[in-house]
């Protein structure tokens, strides 16, 4: 493995240099591959090196987890196959009957699964406005609540929830704190630095950054039983990440930094013209002051609010309907993070029961020229208007 002990030197050069790998055998800068499946045993039938099979067992993601764990200051660190599977991997390491509670708004897949799957393994489910610390104090169960789940910012709304404030409410009470960090990214927000103990990460988006790999991840502040079984959850369902998506992760961390700047500072002066824009009725991004959320989110992230922001169009769902349908250079698609921007009207993917206002746009901010992206979307929005 590398070495990860360079304290001098800075987390956007750790990333970049993929830790300092160099491999031992051809002196290359780049991590190698390993796709071996199966491991030869020592002569008296133990495995010295570690490696018995690949579903648990693999060099390559041993390094993007090393990455991983460097990037958010976090004791240990795993990958698996989506984000999906890296989060229901953490509640289905719960027992039936546990007690959680998790946001009203956030990524509609997994909540989704709350409702239904989630409730059908046995777990007592109960979603609450988070940003609400007096909501999320009331629905905390002193010695019954196992986890609290939180997103933020959230998606598609973008609130914020102070995860201090949250790590404290859920430690009282006896309960974990897990914190899907998907559109922060470590650069932005270091969740266990704040008090929680495991923080999620679609490493589809960010992490990864070039909408060519599904990947997940989790890290925590501690190998302790609980992260064990989450382990065990991962090698006996199989929701292991293969080796060429590691290594494809592994690239696109190396570029994380300047990707995420970038967004961000498209995301910001985007924001700041649609507020003065004739055809947006409201901005919903933490960069700025008028976002309920802004001041929290001042004190837990820093270098930027994120490349993730929503617009609600005036002349409501038809309206942001078309002008998705009349952008050119803006993409519409599902997803988020990557170096191109995307667009998309959430209520019709989300569906019946979907929290998501009908005249809602969400816009990730990729790394184009912003004066082009505003551009494109002004158009798009003075022809729907």
């Amino acid at each position: 493995m590398s070495d990860t002990s360079k304290p001098s030197w800075a987390t956007r050069t750790l990333a970049a240099q993929a830790l300092g790998h160099i491999d031992a055998a051809t002196q290359a800068v780049v991590p190698p591959i390993h796709v071996s499946t199966t491991y030869i045993r020592d002569p008296d039938n133990q495995y010295r090196t570690g490696n018995i099979y690949a579903r648990p067992d693999n060099e390559t993601v041993r390094e993007a987890e090393a990455i991983i764990a460097m990037l958010e200051g976090a004791k240990v660190a795993m990958v698996l196959g989506s984000g999906m599977s890296a989060a229901t991997a953490v509640f289905l390491s719960l027992a039936p009957g546990d007690h959680v509670v998790a946001p009203e708004v956030m990524y509609w897949g997994l909540r989704n699964w709350l409702i239904n799957e989630g409730r059908h393994w046995g777990l007592d489910v109960e979603l609450v406005d988070t940003s609400s610390l007096d909501a999320l104090r009331a629905a905390v169960r002193p010695g019954k609540t196992r986890l609290v789940w939180l997103e933020t910012p959230s998606n598609p709304l973008w609130t914020i929830t102070d995860i201090r404030a949250a790590a404290d409410i859920a430690h009282a009470a006896g309960a974990r704190l897990a914190v899907d960090s998907t559109v922060a990214t470590p650069l932005l927000t270091r969740p266990l630095a704040l008090g929680a103990d495991i923080v999620m990460h679609s490493a589809t988006k960010y992490l990864n950054g070039h909408s060519d790999v599904i990947a997940g991840a989790l890290a925590a502040s501690q190998d302790d039983d609980f992260w064990k079984r989450i382990k065990r959850t991962r090698a006996t369902l199989g929701q292991i990440l293969g080796p060429l998506e590691t290594y494809m992760l592994i690239r696109g961390m190396r570029t994380l930094d300047l990707r995420v700047r970038a967004a961000c500072a498209n995301a910001m002066e985007l924001a700041l013209r649609l507020s003065n824009h004739a055809q947006v009725a409201q901005v919903l991004y933490p960069g700025l002051p008028s976002h309920p959320g802004h001041d929290v989110a001042l004190r837990q992230m820093t270098g930027g609010f994120g490349g993730m922001l929503s617009i609600r169009v005036r002349g409501g769902e038809a309206a942001a309907i078309a002008t998705a349908a009349g952008v050119t250079l803006w993409k519409r698609a599902t997803s988020l993070g990557g170096v191109e921007s995307l667009i998309e009207h959430r209520a019709s993917i989300e569906g019946a029961g979907s929290p998501c206002p009908p005249d809602l746009l969400r816009l990730s901010a990729g790394v184009e020229e912003v004066e082009d992206l505003f551009a494109d979307l002004d158009r798009a929005l003075r022809a729907a208007g």
